[in-house]
């Protein structure tokens, strides 16, 4: 009869792998740059926020067809 053990997950596994953080890691970057350029054109900071996050959105679907 088979052993039916269930599987021990392996606690050295990386949470995301090295691409996948390198697409986070840009695309916040973008939209941190993208935030900041809002409030330093005096937007109104709920403006710049919405701004650097539709960038950030953007910014990782951009890096995730570009980066292989």
């Amino acid at each position: 009869m088979a052993s039916t053990n269930p599987r021990q997950p392996d606690e050295n596994r990386p949470l995301l792998n090295q691409r996948s953080a390198m697409i986070f890691l840009l695309a916040a970057l973008v939209g941190l740059g993208a935030g900041l350029l809002a409030v330093l054109a005096a937007s109104p900071w709920p403006v710049a926020v919405t701004a650097g996050m539709a960038t950030t959105a953007a910014g990782v679907l951009f890096f995730d067809r570009i980066i292989e």
